[in-house]
This record gives C-alpha cells, sequence and structure tokens, in this order.
C-alpha cells in the first residue's frame, strides 16, 4: 500500500498533481450543482473544494500549479472572447452606447467603494490593498480580474516587500458568496424603489418591439403597378429605392420565372420579395399592392423549384459577402434568409459569411445542389474545433499580453498580461480572422468545455494555494471585514446606478437586470434574470455590456495593483 500513500503525498509527482486536480473539481462541481433557493455558486465551489483541500495539507509542487492556474486562465478567456468577438463591435452602434457607459459607472463605483472601505477601515499599507484588490473580485464575481491581479503582484513582488506571499483568493473567496446573493437582492430592491411592475414591463418590451421591429426576413407577393420600375432591372430597382430586397420567384402571365439581378421587370409581373421588416411599407409602396398569388405552391411547378437550407462549412466560402459570391447570376439561385446562432438575419449583399452559417437557398433543383456544394452543408464538421485558430489565437494572445505599456507613474510597465492579450486578439480574431483565413467557428459545446475546463484549473489552483492562510485570515485576521466590505462593493454601484438609469433614462427593469449581470459577469444574475422575464431583453443587455466589462475588470486588476501597491 506503499505506492498508494505515495500517490497521495509525494508532492512533485505529475500523478498526484492530477489526482489532486480531479479531485478538488470533482467536488466543487458536485456541490455546483446544489441550489438554495434557486441560487447556485457554481463552479465556484472548485474555489472553495480547492482552499479545503490546501488547508489539509493536500497540495501539490506551487510552481507546477501556477503554471497550470494561468494556462487555466488563459484558455478561459480566450474562449470567452471567441465567443462575444462576432457581435463585439456591432453593440454599440444599436443603442449599446448607453449600456456599456452604465456599465462603466457600475465598474467606477465598485473601485471607488473598494478604495473607501480600504482608506476608512484599514491601515494604509500594501498587504491590506492587495487584499482589498481581491475582495473588490470576489465582490464583483470576476474571476479573470483576480487573475490579473495575482499576475500584477508577481510582476512587482521582487521590487516591494511583502507582497511575495500574500494570498489574494482569500479575499475573493470571502467576498464571493454574499456577492451572488447581493446581485440578485439589489435588484429585486430596484423593482422595489422605483415602484416597477413587472407586468407592465412585459408589456413594454412587447410595444418596443412592435413599435421597431428588428432586421428580420420579411417575405410578401406583389404585383408590379408602378409605370417608373416596368423596363427596367432588379439591380437598378434596389440602386433607386436604396434598400435591399430579394426576388426570389416571380410570374410573368402564368410562367414562373426565376429572376436575378439582371432581370427586367414589365408592369402586371407578380414578384415574390424578401426584405427587412423595417423596409416592407416603403418597398411595397414603390412597387405595388399585395397579390393573392400562392407562390409556395409553385415550387411544384416543371421547373422543380425548391427550397433548401444549407449550412456553410466550405473555409474557402468564411469571410465572403453575398454581392461577391453572385448566386443570382452564376448559380441562378437566391439566397433569402440567414441564420447565425439562432438569430435570423435578412440577406443583405454585404453580409459577410462565416462558417456554421444557415442559408436558404432558392432556385431549380439542380442548381441547388451546385450551391449546397460549394457551400459545403457538411455539418458534421462543425463537431470538430478548429484547434489550429485556438493556438494561433493564444500564441498571439500571449505576445500581444506582454508588450511593456509605459505610463507616468508606473513603477513598471503594465502589461494586458495573460488574461487580456488572449481576451483582445480572441475578440478581433473573432470578428475579423475571416481576413486571415482563419475558421473561427466553435460550436457552443466545444467552446463552453474550453471554458470551464480553462475556469475549473484555475479556481481550483488558485484555491489550493490559498488554502493553508484562508481560515487563519477568517478567525485572526481581517475575514469577516472582506465579508462586509465585500457585499458593500457588490450593492452601492447597483443601487445608485440602477434606480439612475430608471429614472433618467427609462430604461425597462429587464434590461437593468441583464445590465447588472453583464457588467458583474455573473452567470447566476443571468438566469435569474431570465427566468423573471420571458423575453430576450435580459440577454441582450448582459451581451452588450459583457465584452467591455470583462476587459474592464482585467484592465483596472492591474492598474490598482500596480499604482497602489508599486
Amino acid at each position: 500500500m506503499e505506492w498508494l500513500i505515495n500517490l497521495f503525498t509525494a508532492t512533485d509527482g505529475v500523478a498526484h498533481t492530477v489526482l489532486l486536480l480531479a479531485a478538488v473539481i470533482s467536488v466543487g462541481v458536485v456541490l455546483g450543482n446544489v441550489k438554495i433557493g434557486g441560487i447556485s455558486l457554481g463552479v465556484t465551489w472548485i474555489l472553495f473544494a480547492g482552499i479545503l483541500a490546501g488547508h489539509i495539507g493536500f497540495t501539490a509542487n506551487d510552481t507546477l500549479l501556477t503554471f497550470l492556474q494561468d494556462f487555466g486562465l488563459v484558455l478561459f478567456v480566450f474562449g470567452i472572447g471567441l465567443q462575444v468577438g462576432p457581435g463585439f463591435f456591432d453593440n454599440f452602434g444599436r443603442g449599446g452606447v448607453r449600456l456599456n457607459m452604465l456599465a462603466i459607472a457600475v465598474i467606477a463605483l465598485n473601485i471607488i467603494v473598494m478604495f473607501a472601505c480600504y482608506l476608512l477601515f484599514f491601515d494604509h499599507n500594501n498587504f491590506n490593498l492587495a487584499m482589498m484588490t481581491g475582495t473588490l473580485f470576489g465582490a464583483v464575481t470576476n474571476t479573470p480580474g483576480l487573475g490579473a491581479a495575482n499576475e500584477a503582484i508577481q510582476a512587482i513582488s521582487d521590487r516591494v516587500e511583502g507582497l511575495a506571499n500574500i494570498e489574494i483568493a482569500n479575499g475573493y473567496a470571502c467576498a464571493y458568496p454574499l456577492a451572488v446573493l447581493g446581485i440578485i437582492f439589489s435588484t429585486l430592491f430596484i423593482r422595489f424603489l422605483c415602484r416597477i411592475s413587472v407586468s407592465d414591463e412585459e408589456k413594454e418590451l412587447e410595444r418596443l418591439e412592435t413599435a421597431n421591429p428588428q432586421e428580420t426576413p420579411h417575405a410578401m407577393a406583389l404585383r408590379a403597378d408602378n409605370a417608373y420600375i416596368s423596363g427596367r432591372t432588379i439591380l437598378e430597382l434596389t440602386d433607386f429605392l436604396k434598400r435591399n430586397f430579394v426576388v426570389s420567384r416571380m410570374f410573368r402571365g402564368d410562367e414562373l420565372v426565376l429572376p436575378n439581378s439582371k432581370t427586367v421587370i414589365t408592369k402586371g409581373d407578380e414578384l415574390y420579395v424578401v426584405c427587412a421588416e423595417s423596409d416592407a411599407e416603403a418597398i411595397k409602396a414603390f412597387i405595388g399592392p399585395e397579390t393573392h398569388r400562392n407562390f409556395e405552391d409553385s415550387q411544384t411547378d416543371k421547373m422543380q423549384m425548391v427550397s433548401k437550407k444549407v449550412v456553410v462549412t466550405n473555409p474557402k466560402v468564411n469571410g465572403k459577402t453575398l454581392g461577391n459570391m453572385h448566386f443570382s447570376s452564376i448559380y441562378g439561385v437566391n439566397i433569402t434568409r440567414i441564420t447565425r446562432q439562432g438569430m435570423n438575419f435578412f440577406a443583405s449583399k454585404n453580409h459577410h459569411f462565416h462558417i456554421g452559417d444557415k442559408v436558404t437557398v432558392v432556385g431549380p433543383e439542380a442548381n441547388v445542389k451546385r450551391v449546397t456544394e460549394l457551400l459545403g452543408n457538411a455539418a458534421k464538421r462543425l463537431d470538430h474545433p478548429n484547434i489550429v485558430t485556438i493556438f494561433i489565437g493564444i500564441f498571439l494572445g500571449i505576445i500581444v499580453g506582454q508588450i511593456p505599456i509605459n505610463l507616468p507613474n508606473m513603477p513598471v510597465a503594465m502589461k494586458l498580461g495573460v488574461a487580456g492579450g488572449p481576451l483582445i486578439v480572441a475578440i478581433l480574431i473573432g470578428r475579423y480572422g475571416h481576413l486571415l483565413k482563419l475558421v473561427t467557428y466553435t460550436s457552443n459545446s466545444a467552446n463552453l468545455m474550453l471554458r470551464e475546463i480553462g475556469l475549473s484549473l484555475f479556481l481550483a489552483c488558485v484555491g489550493i494555494k490559498a488554502g493553508g492562510n484562508f481560515v487563519d485570515t477568517i478567525v485572526a485576521g481581517d475575514g469577516l471585514k472582506y465579508v462586509l466590505f465585500g457585499f458593500l462593493i457588490t450593492i452601492i454601484p447597483i443601487l445608485i446606478v440602477g434606480p439612475f438609469a430608471r429614472w433618467r433614462y427609462k430604461a425597462n427593469y429587464f434590461t437593468i437586470m441583464g445590465l447588472v449581470a453583464g457588467t458583474y459577469t455573473d452567470p447566476a444574475a443571468l438566469a435569474f434574470a431570465n427566468a423573471s422575464c420571458t423575453r430576450e431583453a435580459p440577454a441582450l443587455a448582459y451581451s452588450t455590456v459583457y465584452p467591455l466589462s470583462m476587459f474592464l475588470r482585467i484592465l483596472t486588476a492591474q492598474l490598482i495593483i500596480l499604482l497602489g501597491c508599486g
């Protein structure tokens, strides 16, 4: 049995380290599935399982744990960047500027409250500031920020006495549990404070959606009655009207015609038009009234017209625009609808194809078959993640993260580090990777697996390393202060910005809930918000502010340590 004892006690062995991490992560995940009042701390239980292991002496080589901790953080933030990258810049063009400004205000208030607690109730030294920094990121439930702060401490530990042995994860662990509850109860208090009716908020969302239709496809059958359009091509009509629309099929008398951009329209033609909902009325007024022709039945015509959904899997198509593909003129088919990650888009000529897009192709069966082969339609390929893109991105992210940024009064050059660099590169690759011929598509399950493995490794290693001093911090140290002040850091900014957004901008309550969850990067708060609303307002607000909030949390973590402790 000596071999078994050595397996559990030989801290320098690889087998021992893997065994330790597997045990800690397994226990943490099991505990994370336990819900109390519908609320769970999720994978954060891994941190507490690691603290327990470290406290009882079940630990491993510190250098190896540090490597696995940082590598896990890289995987986690890179997965986040790939997920949010395609829509990151678009978020600032759909009313997202205001939401992101409110998010910045919350982040600034979090830091202000943290410094107020530090200056009023602690001795002003590097140890207390570093521990309050850990408390800050537990209070805002932001794990990458904790990683960035840890990295900044290591960068200046050889220059600043006493920093090398500080485990700020203890402050993080003290603040985190109440933070999850504080976020949810603060949003509930906003509802009480502002006297908000949930049913009225739902009705308001429905009214706004009706008044401001999204750019989703709208199909209609129209009769060309406008004398102006007679004798002109479809391309001339779209250029004149300055609105994108597709004429996928048309009848000239009883003859079914598959038009393309050069097809000439004559008065009396019946057109099957697909356009954005917001353009539908203008296009109808320009072309002519709706007709009762049933174009769906026309697919049984002798031309054997078909409509087929095709998945884009051919890397050669990745990044090309619909207008440059010339489907109508070359292939004799029309692309009428595009679906990406469950969202429907109108097929405008400026649309960029991405691997994983699902498109609706309309045309003769033989032509549709050729286009299907062109686009790929090999759905099984999507089950295999593009490992090359992931590791090229990580390679570039590490380089970007190590670029020194010299700022005034900074003891050492600031770096984006292993958290910020990969995050920025992943966002850029997710949005512009097609320009470099990089296929950035990963299925939701593959992306989630990448993130969860990375986060689990990070939390387990941080917990194991912090476990040795955790009980002393709580019992003999300032642990209760970290709990209390962490709670204040959590709730005060929400109770200021939430009512302000309501009273100043008339923000919908469910949008405020999503804003808070996204700014605190807290999936538990988002799940609570989604369960409270039948519409997508919380998720949309969450996704709008999440990327910028994540970046600012990582950046401010380093600034606090480098400027405050350096």
